[in-house]
Parts: C-alpha cells; sequence; structure tokens
C-alpha cells in the first residue's frame, strides 16, 4: 500500500488492492483456458463448433485477464474527500469523512443483520466495518439506498483502518468546535 499521485486529475489519496484471494484462483483458471484452447481446437473435427468453441474460450479468457486488471486499476481509495469503496467496475461507493462515526478490523465475515448494512466482499468475505454516524444515502449496484453500515474486503486490512482513521482524526481535529 502506498502513496497514489497516478495519472492527471486523479486525486491525492491512498490506494487499498481488493484482490489477493482472486489472484490464485482465476491464475489458475486463465492457466486451464491457455490449455484448453490448443487441446479443443486439436480434438473437435467440424469447423464451425471449432470456431464457436474457439470464441468462447477466448471470450471467458479475456474475460478473467479483464476482471483481474480491474481489480489492481479500480482499488479502494482514502483521500481528503472521503473513502472510495470499489470493486472492478461494477461497485463505486463514495463516502464523506463527515458521515464515517468508526472504521474496525475484523478477522472474518459477518453477515448482515438488516438492510441498511452493505457489502462488498471479495468470495464471500469482508474484514473492514465502517460505521456511520447516521443513516446516508450511497449509490449502489442496484440503486441508492440509506445505509447505517459498510463491509468491505481488503487485503490489508490493518494498513486500511489505520489510513482510515488517520484521515478521520484529521477531520475531527479540522472541524470547528460547536458550543
Amino acid at each position: 500500500m502506498g502513496d497514489a499521485v497516478r495519472g492527471r486529475g486523479r486525486p491525492r489519496g491512498r490506494d487499498v488492492l481488493v484482490r489477493a484471494p482472486l489472484v490464485p484462483l482465476l491464475g489458475a483458471f486463465i492457466f486451464v483456458s491457455l490449455i484448453e484452447l490448443p487441446v479443443v481446437h486439436l480434438l473437435i473435427p467440424w469447423d464451425t463448433v471449432r470456431l464457436v468453441a474457439l470464441v468462447i474460450s477466448v471470450w471467458g479468457l479475456l474475460w478473467m485477464l479483464g476482471l483481474l486488471a480491474s481489480m489492481k486499476v479500480f482499488p479502494h481509495l482514502l483521500d481528503d474527500a472521503g473513502m472510495r469503496v470499489r470493486y472492478g467496475t461494477s461497485v463505486d461507493i463514495r463516502i464523506p469523512w463527515s458521515a464515517v462515526a468508526s472504521v474496525t478490523a475484523r478477522r472474518g465475515s459477518v453477515p448482515a443483520e438488516d438492510d441498511t448494512v452493505a457489502t462488498v466482499p471479495v468470495m464471500n468475505q469482508t474484514r473492514v466495518d465502517v460505521v456511520l454516524h447516521r443513516p446516508t444515502a450511497v449509490a449502489l449496484p442496484d440503486g441508492t439506498e440509506e445505509i447505517t453500515e459498510l463491509r468491505l474486503y481488503a487485503d490489508d486490512a490493518r494498513a486500511f483502518v489505520a489510513a482510515a482513521r488517520e484521515r478521520l482524526e484529521r477531520e475531527d481535529a479540522a472541524r470547528p468546535v460547536s458550543r
């Protein structure tokens, strides 16, 4: 995990990767797909069926490579504006620091108790719990919903929590004291 200042227009922040459990699984499927391509080509005698199998195999291989790449290209991001929780190209949740009450690491996943808990798991695992001060509207893949807690997966949950708590402390110090 390191400071990121890549690309013009990209906000300065801290990237948190979300791919450790997927790499071995997708690596195995990619390897098998690479072996499958020539073997199927040699075993199928009919040109039409061979072409269809080739197209499906290449499409599957490209999809797996794209999924693996999306985990690297679209990591979670902690920046001055807040927390940006992403899962490839399908999930992009933004939460401002002012809405976050606490961030904690956890060793194992706990199923969501109600509809106000959103989860962004990787292989059905979450390792970080983000509790919000009050119900907050966030854009989820299936529409905007109000949530009170967000559970997510991060490769290095302790580093994610430490970086988030550091940002929260800065946010609290910058907030004017009300009387």
